[in-house]
């Protein structure tokens, strides 16, 4: 299987500097809930890659929109078709950096403040929200949770749905990572 030219890109530019403390995974969460009176809609993602370098305080995600799953497949399909197009738009990524020391020897739990640029159907916008990242025998776990605006990215929802939709989608975000060597 090819390994997509982001996630190379994203290596690249954290390997940069003598001084580094890569983390990475490919098979990062990411899901997506939003809850109405009308419809609850779960979508999760389990394929999503990460690196951070806590060196440079940099991470960057990537996720293929196709690899979110629905409870139903109909809500699968027009979330590809109709409102992510995912044909035309086939990847969310962040990059940016984050706030606070995460020291890699040893265990604990760090708040941290996450900043970058998410672009998720070809709009780029500028995040900033909490997370927190957990040294746990020697592996790196990330967390957080946010709300996002579809409108926000120029997600159009249809009238006739907008009701079964929330304004505001939560997001989760859940990442389990080892050293890169």
């Amino acid at each position: 299987m090819k390994k997509p030219i982001a996630l190379a890109a994203l290596v690249i530019l954290c390997i940069s500097s003598a001084y580094s403390q890569l983390y990475m995974t490919r098979a990062g969460f990411i899901g997506f809930y939003s809850k109405t009176a009308l419809e609850d809609i779960i979508a999760e993602n389990n394929q999503v890659y990460a690196v951070i370098d806590l060196g440079k305080k940099n991470m960057a995600f990537s996720a293929l929109m196709k690899g979110f799953i629905f409870q139903k497949e109909l809500m699968q399909e027009h979330f590809n078709e109709n409102y992510i197009e995912s044909d035309k738009y086939p990847k969310t990524t962040f990059t940016g950096s984050y706030t606070g020391d995460v020291p890699p020897d040893g265990n604990g739990v760090y708040q941290i403040k996450v900043k970058g640029n998410l672009t998720l159907h070809n709009v780029t916008k500028e995040i900033e929200e909490p997370a927190t990242l957990e040294m746990k025998n020697g592996k790196l776990l990330g967390k957080s949770e946010f709300k996002l605006k579809p409108e926000d990215f120029n997600i159009k929802i249809p009238s006739v749905v907008r009701d079964k939709i929330a304004p505001e989608i939560s997001v989760v975000i859940n990442i389990d990572c080892n050293t890169v060597k």
